[in-house]
């Protein structure tokens, strides 16, 4: 990554070239917990015993720590947006927010929360609105509306179509600058951490009705990321969603969750002289329904990120798993009985690949990423961890090196690397 000095707020902030990518190092898959379950310990006496599957969590597990940090629209910055009702906060819409007034508030929060030595996940989950004009459909539609509004009062005099034109003119330039300049000056102040948005890049697959229903993701889409290669420039990390639709069947839901990654690694490549590490998004329940995944559907959601070669898996999931004594010790049950072995399984199979094939200097990735039935599991009976027979399912498998190792088997050590 290229280095670089930008006027942020009230000071000249510089980048360093380079990021680190294996934040968890010697790791080739790590699962991240980011649910707040903090109140299952401290309220209800029901530990969740996360260290035994290996699952990284902040301290005390709340949403922000040392390990991962999230932040909302309301706790970041003047990030603007239409609240219910058509109330306008900091403005509504990206083009109304004073640019210096936000970054100053920024740097003050990063401060705040973030220890200077913070080195885990830095995600942005801002979704009132996309950063593209003609993205902002369906209920977006009032950030059009809004932008609208405000090119009147910037231009009252000027004809009703170019006063439209002038908003998504407008709109997107000032988009691009509010979520540019938010990752490069929280690269800038913690430059170990890795920074990007949660649910880019975009990726719509509507199955409902259809035919032959493959997963891909819509042309139009694959051409608004290309249009955001700012955006994947300006990121140390990507952090897509698999989360499940509602309804999907289950003989979609491999190729779904495929396409959606295949489209963030894609993307990870532009500006970068090594791709940036993908973290994939995913829920412990299914939307709408609130039951936990079953062990085949975390199979193809988290079992097709491993085999894909995703750096990790962010398990998301709000206060209501810490709403009562029952919730936490349902919870507990599930991660002890199915969500933990299945984790523990896909983790100990990704570090023997890399062993094995990688000299523990990348990770293993599918050689044919659509091959939907290959997978990286270890028999249950494997309790070790050992090769043994496992060590022919590696020939389905090829390395992605880390950052400073080439090779077919990630041997070599580049000169100069750092």
């Amino acid at each position: 990554m290229n280095g670089g000095c930008y006027l942020v707020a009230w000071v000249t902030l510089c980048l360093v070239g380079g990021w680190v990518t294996s934040w968890h190092l010697g790791r080739p898959f790590t699962v991240v917990w980011n649910v707040p379950t903090a109140r299952c310990q401290a309220r209800f006496g029901q530990p969740l015993l996360l260290e035994l599957f290996g699952i990284v969590h902040n301290q005390a597990q709340r949403f922000q720590g040392q390990n991962i940090t999230i932040f909302y629209k309301n706790q970041f910055g003047l990030y603007p947006y239409v609240g219910p009702g058509g109330v306008l906060h900091h403005g509504g819409v990206p083009q109304a927010v004073p640019l210096h007034k936000h970054l100053a508030l920024v740097a003050k929060q990063i401060s705040g929360l973030m220890h200077k030595s913070f080195r885990g996940l830095a995600v942005l989950d801002w979704e009132e609105w996309y950063p593209i004009w003609s993205r902002n459909w369906g209920p977006r539609r009032v950030y059009r509306k809004a932008s609208w509004a405000w090119a009147r009062q910037q231009w009252p005099d000027r004809l009703p179509q170019q006063q439209r034109r002038k908003a998504r003119v407008a709109f997107e330039r000032a988009a691009r600058t509010l979520m540019e300049g938010t990752l490069q000056l929280g690269r800038a102040l913690r430059p170990r951490g890795l920074w990007g948005f949660y649910g880019f890049p975009f990726c719509q697959s509507p199955w409902r009705g259809r035919h032959n229903y493959t997963g891909k993701c819509q042309v139009v889409d694959k051409a608004y990321n290309d249009r955001l290669r700012w955006l994947w420039e300006a990121s140390t990390a990507l952090f897509p969603s698999i989360y499940l639709p509602p309804g999907l069947p289950h003989i979609y839901r491999k190729s779904y969750t495929r396409h959606r990654l295949q489209e963030a690694f894609r993307v990870a490549r532009f500006g970068h002289s090594h791709p940036l590490p993908v973290l994939a998004y995913t829920r412990l329940t299914h939307l709408g329904s609130g039951r936990f995944l079953s062990q085949n559907d975390l199979i193809r959601t988290i079992g097709v990120g491993v085999a894909l070669g995703v750096e990790g898996v962010v398990l998301w999931g709000d206060l209501s798993f810490s709403s009562s004594g029952e919730q936490c010790r349902l919870l507990q049950n599930y991660l002890s009985t199915i969500l933990g072995p299945y984790l523990s399984n896909v983790t100990r199979a990704a570090q023997a690949c890399s062993q094995q094939l990688c000299h523990g200097n990348g990770r293993c990735a599918r050689r044919e990423p659509s091959n939907d039935d290959i997978f990286l599991h270890l028999e249950p009976t494997d309790a070790l961890g050992a090769l043994g027979e496992e060590a022919a399912k590696w020939a389905h498998f090829q390395c992605l090196c880390y950052p400073g190792w080439a090779g077919g088997t990630c041997k070599f050590h580049v000169r100069g690397a750092e």
